[in-house]
This record gives structure tokens, sequence and C-alpha cells, in this order.
């Protein structure tokens, strides 16, 4: 079996500053070993933080990233610097969530994504918010984000 060439990275395998904002972040793409196979991939961010636009406190959510690949699958590297980016970044959770998602989208070109931001309690309430690019594919195996709604302290 022939080796395929290794894609141009310029994140990976190299010393990466992070980036200072999402828009200043690069995602990376790789080509997709089994375009032809229908595969779900999942990335799970626990610690993931933004900034509050109003009162600048750090926000904090579980977010849970599924695609099925079309002709690309996300460089993980990236993806992780890309999230990071949101550290200092003043949004509400409703734009950081379709943001991300968003990005995957015009960057991957997926047969499907979706988002789900679960987000931690600010002020009492914690907001989840979940984007999807349409109905999953009929053929697909969806587990479970596995992501318990939140109960407090009971």
């Amino acid at each position: 079996m022939a080796r395929k060439a290794r894609p141009s990275l310029k994140q990976l395998g190299h010393a990466t500053k992070p980036p200072a904002s999402p828009e200043e972040a690069v995602l990376e793409r790789i080509p997709n070993s089994q375009p032809r196979e229908r595969y779900l991939v999942r990335f799970a961010c626990p610690e993931f933080t933004s900034i509050c636009p109003v009162t600048g406190q750090p926000d904090f959510a579980h977010i849970v990233i599924d695609y099925v690949p079309k002709a690309w699958i996300v460089e993980s590297k990236s993806l992780k610097l890309y999230l990071g980016s949101f550290r200092n970044h003043g949004a509400f959770h409703e734009d950081c969530t379709v943001a991300i998602g968003k990005r995957l989208v015009e960057e991957l070109k997926p047969h499907w994504l979706r988002i789900a931001g679960y987000w931690y309690p600010r002020g009492g309430i914690p907001i989840d918010v979940f984007w999807q690019t349409g109905a999953p594919p009929k053929d697909l195996w969806l587990p479970d984000q596995g992501v318990a709604p939140y109960r407090g302290r009971g």
C-alpha cells in the first residue's frame, strides 16, 4: 500500500503560539482517508471557557461536537487551539456555540454536524445551546452525548 503524502500542516508537530481570538485562529483540515464510509467523529471539550461580554467574568461549558466527514476531517491540535482562543473572547453562550459550529461547517463541509454547549450556571441558570446542520443521516449510529442535565446540588 502506497503511503499518501502528508498534508502541509503549520501547527501539528510545531511549537504554536495560542491564537488571541477565534478570528485569528487557524483551523487546519486533512483529507479523510475513509471518504466512502459514513461514520461519526466526536470531540468533547469539558473545560471550554469564554468571557461574558457584559461583566467580563469567565463562563464555562462542556462542548460536544459531532460530525460526519466528507472529504475533510479537522486536525485536532488546530481545533484545540481554536477552542482555546475563546478563553479571552467576549460573547454570549449562544453566539459562542453557534459560531463554533458554523466555522467547522465552513472549513470542513461535512455531511452533517451538530454542536451542543452545556453551559454551567451564571446567575443560577444553566444555558444549554444546540445547533445542527439538519437531520442526522438515517444510517448513522448516533450515541448519546453523555452529558447529564444540570441538577444543581440535588
